[in-house]
């Protein structure tokens, strides 16, 4: 079913760019993001003069006037919804579920109380962010950094596998006020006994249906043990499942909940389209989707590595800028590809579910569901990459005929209804291939039943033509042989009829060749 104009053909959302023969170039990219919309707020905001009215924005909410100036040094001037709901709650030392799409801010909402109530004096970890990947927890580690740039005396220090632990250990021996870190190498130091989180005062679970979706529940658990009792818990995620509301009343004293969007579906500023294709048109596909859509920066999903490391050789060998991005990349290719991807140096990172989750990135115009997620959680957070912060998007997902249940799936989890197109004639000559397939059985299952049944009926009559003539009529000779050989079948017969047939041609081909000699 088609709905709208041809993806392949019409205007590139965001760009409105004519199409380009080749990859696009960076240089236009670069231009444009120095000029863009972020440049723009903030120099309407110093025009207006509107500098107090922001201030006052955060102020009423508690966080500080120099927290405050800071947020509107690097263009944030105006709270979102999550923040403006949990910021108040955190602050007065309440428990939090906050329930929100990814892209709403919800990084913010925790760290900045958290950093109204750190004690630059105290000696002890004070707070612990747990991420379920390596990337989020660089990605939050930074923010704090950004925020904390013109105050040293508060520490923070990202904890995950693949970094060196011995350089890890020598940096907990000092002062750290916040810990961000991955449940692994939490555990592992807490086994090591080198991380002390007995006087935690804040303990935040950012992306907790993620760590569940990968299987981090149990370690999160384990970690939860090693945190005191009276600590205050700061719960954020885009969908809450039921595991997660057992872990929530299980480690938790009567939480606030707080939910900004009552449809867990993906966020209104991203526009979808579901495109019917089989797996072996996908690599042109994507090529002609980048080439006509020409996007700042997209993200490519693919459901396995291999399937990540064939499709960037593709891409790479045409002359795309590209790279990839999975959990068999050490830790620094993982950071080096990263840093690629957000200086726009690579406009496309082809990439799994785990190693992109939580990603931020600012310029993310597409992302391209390369193979479908397999539920509908994936599906919101690969899709929410784009439309961050407000801004448009575009997520584009390929689905075979074999893919249909997923995509149904999908839209009935999420109470949605994503718009279908097919590409040519795909769908049709599937259709057509698969019902030829039965017709033909059908045929072939037909002519072997009549057979059966002739051969049937022959059978019946010579059993018939024996009994009447009795068992004391004598046959004529050569009758016998003819009454053994006739219930053989009928290749039998045409192989013999066909024996009588060769042996009288041969005098006859002999005679023709005396003849020709």
């Amino acid at each position: 079913m088609s709905c709208g104009r041809s993806v392949l053909t019409g205007d590139p959302t965001g760009a409105n760019a004519p199409r380009s023969v080749g990859p696009p170039r960076f240089a236009e990219y670069l231009e444009r993001k120095s000029t863009g919309k972020f440049n723009r707020a903030i120099k309407k905001i110093r025009q207006e003069k509107k500098v107090g009215f922001y201030l006052q924005e955060f102020l009423t909410l508690g966080i500080s006037k120099q927290l405050s100036k800071t947020l509107l040094s690097h263009g944030i001037g105006k709270p979102t919804p999550i923040q403006e709901q949990a910021i108040p709650a955190v602050m007065e030392g309440k428990d939090l579920i906050a329930q929100a799409q990814t892209g709403t801010g919800k990084t913010f909402a925790f760290i900045l109380p958290i950093l109204e109530k750190i004690d630059p004096s105290a000696t002890y970890i004070q707070a612990l962010i747990v991420t379920p990947t390596r990337e989020l927890a660089l990605q939050i580690t930074d923010e704090v950094l950004k925020l904390t740039s013109d105050n040293d005396a508060i520490d923070v220090l990202a904890v995950y596998g693949g970094q060196d632990v011995d350089k890890q250990l020598k940096k907990l021996k000092k002062n750290v006020h916040i810990v961000v870190g991955t449940p692994g190498r939490l555990l592992d130091h807490i086994k090591r006994e080198t991380i002390d989180l007995s006087s935690t005062n804040f303990l935040v679970l950012d992306e907790a249906d993620q760590m569940l979706h990968i299987g981090f529940l149990d370690e999160v658990e384990d970690i939860i043990k090693e945190t005191p009792p009276e600590r205050q818990t700061m719960l954020f995620s885009a969908t809450i499942p039921a595991e997660i509301r057992k872990l929530a009343k299980k480690h938790m004293k009567d939480p606030e909940y707080i939910q900004i969007e009552k449809t867990q579906g993906p966020a209104h500023s991203v526009k979808q389209l579901a495109i019917h294709i089989t797996d072996r048109a996908k690599q042109a596909t994507i090529m002609q989707l980048v080439q006509t859509h020409r996007p700042f920066l997209a993200v490519i999903f693919c459901r396995t590595k291999r399937r990540v490391s064939k499709l960037y050789e593709v891409l790479k060998s045409n002359g795309f800028q590209c790279d990839e991005l999975h959990g068999d990349l050490s830790q620094a290719k993982r950071e080096q590809v990263m840093k690629r991807f957000r200086d726009a140096e690579i406009q496309l990172l082809i990439a799994t579910d785990v190693a992109a989750r939580g990603l931020d990135v600012e310029g993310v115009t597409h992302v391209f569901n390369y193979d479908i997620p397999l539920d509908p959680e994936s599906y919101v957070h690969r899709i929410g990459r784009t439309g961050r912060a407000g801004t448009k998007g575009l997520a584009i997902t390929f689905y075979s005929s074999a893919d249909k249940p997923l995509l149904e799936t999908i839209e009935k989890g999420l109470n949605i209804k994503i718009p279908k197109q097919n590409l040519g004639n795909t769908s049709k000559n599937e259709d057509n291939r698969e019902n030829r397939k039965p017709s033909r059985t059908a045929e072939k299952s037909g002519q072997t039943q009549k057979r059966r049944g002739k051969r049937g009926s022959r059978e019946e009559a010579t059993r018939k033509d024996t009994d009447s003539r009795g068992p004391d009529k004598k046959s004529r000779p050569g009758q016998s042989k003819r009454s053994e050989t006739s219930g053989s079948t009928r290749t039998g017969r045409r192989t013999s009829q066909g024996k009588k047939r060769t042996e009288a041609a041969k005098p006859v081909r002999n005679t023709s060749k005396r003849r020709g000699r």
